[in-house]
């Protein structure tokens, strides 16, 4: 690469081995199995940056995307070149590979078809009363992602990383109440032993009834300003996008205009802007050890550790590629990720959370003493700069005299990023995560991610109610 005048060069070789089984009201609709492999290649003359990809394993592989890259990087005028400098970051020679404590194949075919084509819509089936289920879809995926990465900084990262996912779209109906639905992701680094830490059959029955109740017994909620608290997968959802999102460097620098909007952040706002109180601390970490995003290196090689987002209620760090850190007269914090081979790297989150208090939740509960707990989220509407949003609850109950009672249906709450960083009163000592798969990027990169929280008490406010 030297030889083209290459200021930079980078080489990923990216394998994703994929198996999947898709049910549908308890049939079996598809097993399947896909093997994505190839190379990636980035370079960087005279502060173009070009990117070329090629499947296969060949020597002539690689060479035909180095080629290919390197013409595409001295394609850009230097009139109109961008600059693009990379920041001097201390770099990875490392092997990293997770150990399935059950590896893939300790179950048989078959006893993966019972749990997820049979048992478990008989525990959903037989989990509700008086409603119908309607629909059931179940799709299961184990993932093993192997990935060599090297450039001419010195870094050099191997690794192997398995993955188990669950996703479950429960539809209930009853005739005179309506349609409720109810969307759940389970996620994680691993291999099998994660579906028993799951338990999913006693975890969906208990979901099952209690959706049923808010769609058999649930209220409109109060019309007055009142207080509210929210759980821990709404917690979650609200900062991976009000936080994670606008505070990616390249979303803040215009570059993701095209595909999914701008940030309401500006680059003199860091270290200096207040979003909200002290209370708010959101934290992107992507070294927590079974998480759906984990991982130790990024595919610049760049060692991970935990990003603070916001800190105590201020603009603090944004997510950095080695490409934006200069930009922000910083160094990267590893957040430059690839789908697969086919992909180049850009800025994404990993396990995105709010900090956890020191509360208990029925502390919470008698502190709101009347109000609104909204424990799960039906939908979510953000604009492009992430500002103003609104969230529907799913799961939801009254608060009456400090205790929970009637479920209620459909609660609307609004605001703007920093009224809700600015509005929060207390958080529990309780952090949970929920696995998504993060969308972004042009062609379309879905990575796996955790977002995840305490649950929260709010400022009192309105909520509105949502047609059925």
């Amino acid at each position: 690469m030297k030889s083209e005048g290459v200021e930079y060069s980078e080489a990923r070789y990216h394998r994703l081995e994929l198996f999947e089984i898709i049910a549908q009201n308890g049939k079996l609709m598809n097993v399947g199995m896909d093997v994505r492999e190839g190379f990636a290649v980035r370079v960087f003359y005279r502060g173009s940056m070009g990117f070329a990809s090629s499947p296969g394993v060949s020597s002539s592989s690689l060479f035909s995307a180095a080629k290919r890259a390197v013409s595409q990087a001295k394609a850009t005028p230097s009139k109109l070149s961008p600059g693009y400098k990379l920041s001097s970051d201390r770099l990875g020679y490392a092997r990293v590979i997770v150990d399935a404590k059950k590896p893939f194949d300790s179950l048989s075919l078959e006893e993966k078809l019972d749990l997820i084509v049979r048992r478990i819509h008989d525990v959903v089936s037989s989990s509700l009363r008086e409603a119908k289920l309607a629909s059931l879809s179940v799709h299961y995926t184990e993932l093993l992602e192997e990935k060599e990465v090297v450039n001419s900084d010195g870094g050099w990262v191997y690794s192997v990383t398995p993955r188990v996912g669950l996703d479950i779209l429960i539809t209930i109906h009853h005739p005179s109440k309506g349609t409720l639905q109810r969307w759940l992701e389970l996620g994680g680094v691993g291999g099998l032993e994660l579906l028993k830490e799951w338990n999913v059959e006693d975890m969906l029955a208990n979901e099952v009834s209690r959706l049923e109740k808010v769609l058999l017994e649930g209220v409109e909620p109060p019309k007055e300003k009142v207080s509210v608290i929210l759980g821990s997968e709404v917690v979650g959802l609200i900062v991976h996008e009000s936080a994670g999102h606008p505070m990616e460097a390249d979303r803040i620098l215009g570059r993701e205009a095209a595909q999914a909007g701008l940030s309401f952040v500006k680059p003199d706002m860091v270290g200096v802007y207040r979003i909200g109180n002290e209370q708010a601390t959101v934290i992107d970490d992507p070294t927590i050890p079974g998480s759906f995003g984990f991982y130790l290196y990024d595919d610049e090689t760049v060692p991970a550790r935990p990003r603070y987002i916001y800190r105590e209620g201020l603009i603090n760090e944004p997510l950095q590629a080695r490409w934006t850190a200069p930009l922000f007269n910083t160094s990267s914090n590893a957040a430059a990720r690839a789908l697969d081979y086919a992909s180049e790297p850009i800025i994404r989150m990993a396990n995105t959370y709010l900090e956890p208090g020191d509360w208990r939740f029925e502390e919470l509960l008698e502190e709101a003493r009347n109000g609104i707990y909204i424990h799960t989220y039906m939908e979510w509407n953000i604009d492009d700069v992430r500002w103003s949003q609104r969230y529907v609850g799913l799961e939801a109950y009254l608060v009456e005299k400090g205790e929970l009672g009637k479920p209620v249906r459909n609660p609307v709450i609004q605001f703007t990023t920093r009224e809700f960083y600015s509005s929060i009163r207390a958080k529990s000592r309780n952090l949970r995560f929920y696995a998504a798969f993060c969308g972004k990027g042009e062609p379309m990169q879905g990575i796996p991610v955790w977002f995840g929280g305490p649950e929260v008490l709010l400022e009192p406010m309105r909520v509105e109610v949502a047609p059925e």
